[in-house]
C-alpha cells in the first residue's frame, strides 16, 4: 500500500492525471479500474477520476504491478536548443521529425526525452503541441501554476502564433483570410485525417487562418501564417484545400512533387515552421515574444536557384 501526499505543484490536478504521473509503467486501464473500485482513497474517502486534488491531501493507492518495458523502448536523454528559460518556463526550438510526445507508434517524443535529460526536474509539461513534421517554438511549463495560466491563454486566444510555410504555386496576394470549417476523423488506414467541410456539417469546427504572401521563391510562395483558431492540421489542410499545399507535407501535399524536391534539392521534410510565439509571462505578466530562426535546411532551400 502506498500513501502519497499531494505537493503544492500538483494542487488542482485531476486524480487520474495525478496517479498516471506517479504510477509510471502502470497501464492506464488499471489506474482507472482501481479508482472506480474505490481502492484509491483521498483523505480516507472514495474519489472519482475527475476529483481535483489539493496540497496536503493524502492519497492511498493499493499495490499495483508495474509493467516492465523492454530495453529497446528506453527513452534517450536529449536537450534541444533553448529560446527562453526561467524557473517557470522552458521554450525550445523543436526540430522537424520529432514528435512532441510518445504514442501512436512513436516510442518517445520531446517531453519524454527532456524529462530523461533532466532527472531532477520536479515538473515538466507541454503547454501546447506542434505536429511531428513542424519545427519551431515549443513552450513547456516547469510549474503547474505556469501550465494552467498558459493553457488558459491558449484557450482564450490571447497568444500570438506565427508560422512560415513554403507552398506550391503563386499565392494570390488578395487571398488573406481562410475561413473554412474543418472535420477531424480517420482515413481508411485508421490514421487521423482532417478535411474541409460545410460550415453546417455535423461536428464541423469553424477555423480561421490569416495568410500574408512574403515573396515568390521560384515556382513556390513563402507565406507568413497567423492563426485565429488552433485546430488539428489547420494550416496544412487550409492551404492544401486552397490549391497550394505545403512543400514536403506527407499527408496533404503533392506527393510526386515532394519526391522530386527531396531528390533534387535534398529537402526531405515539411516546410512549416513556428517562427514566433507571444504570450504573457504567467508570473510577471510581461509580454514575451519568442522567435525561432528558420532551420538551415529551410534557408538553403529558399536560397537555391
Amino acid at each position: 500500500m502506498q500513501r502519497i501526499t499531494v505537493d503544492e505543484e500538483s494542487a488542482g490536478q485531476r486524480l487520474d492525471n495525478f496517479l498516471l504521473r506517479h504510477l509510471k509503467g502502470v497501464p492506464k486501464t488499471h489506474v482507472y479500474r482501481v479508482i472506480r473500485s474505490g481502492e484509491v482513497r483521498v483523505n480516507k474517502g472514495r474519489a472519482s477520476a475527475d476529483t481535483r486534488v489539493a496540497a496536503g491531501d493524502e492519497i492511498r493507492v493499493p499495490p499495483v504491478r508495474v509493467a516492465e518495458k523492454p530495453a529497446a523502448a528506453a527513452v534517450p536523454a536529449r536537450e534541444f536548443p533553448i529560446l527562453f528559460e526561467d524557473e517557470h518556463l522552458l521554450a525550445i526550438a523543436k526540430p522537424a521529425g520529432v514528435a512532441v510526445h510518445g504514442g501512436s507508434g512513436v516510442s518517445s517524443g520531446v517531453i519524454e526525452q527532456l524529462r530523461r535529460a533532466r532527472p531532477d526536474a520536479r515538473f515538466l509539461e507541454l503547454v501546447h503541441r506542434l505536429d511531428k513534421e513542424t519545427s519551431g517554438v515549443l513552450l513547456l511549463a516547469k510549474k503547474r501554476s505556469a501550465l494552467t495560466a498558459l493553457q488558459d491563454q491558449f484557450r482564450a486566444r490571447d497568444t500570438g502564433k506565427n508560422y512560415l510555410a513554403l507552398v506550391v504555386g503563386a499565392w494570390p496576394k488578395k487571398l488573406k483570410v481562410l475561413d473554412l470549417a474543418l472535420h477531424k476523423g480517420t482515413d481508411a488506414a485508421g490514421e487521423r485525417h482532417v478535411r474541409v467541410v460545410a460550415a453546417d456539417a455535423p461536428d464541423a469546427r469553424r477555423s480561421i487562418t490569416i495568410v500574408r504572401s512574403v515573396r515568390a521563391v521560384g515556382p513556390y510562395s513563402l507565406l507568413e501564417i497567423g492563426l485565429k483558431t488552433g485546430r488539428t492540421h489547420q494550416i496544412r489542410v487550409h492551404l492544401a484545400h486552397s490549391g497550394h499545399p505545403i512543400v514536403g507535407d506527407p499527408k496533404y501535399g503533392d506527393f510526386a512533387l515532394n519526391k522530386s524536391v527531396a531528390r533534387e534539392k535534398r529537402f526531405a521534410r515539411m516546410f512549416l515552421h513556428a517562427v514566433e510565439l507571444a504570450f504573457d509571462h504567467p508570473a510577471s505578466g510581461e509580454r514575451i515574444t519568442l522567435h525561432a530562426p528558420l532551420p538551415p535546411e529551410c534557408e538553403t532551400l529558399l536560397a537555391a536557384p
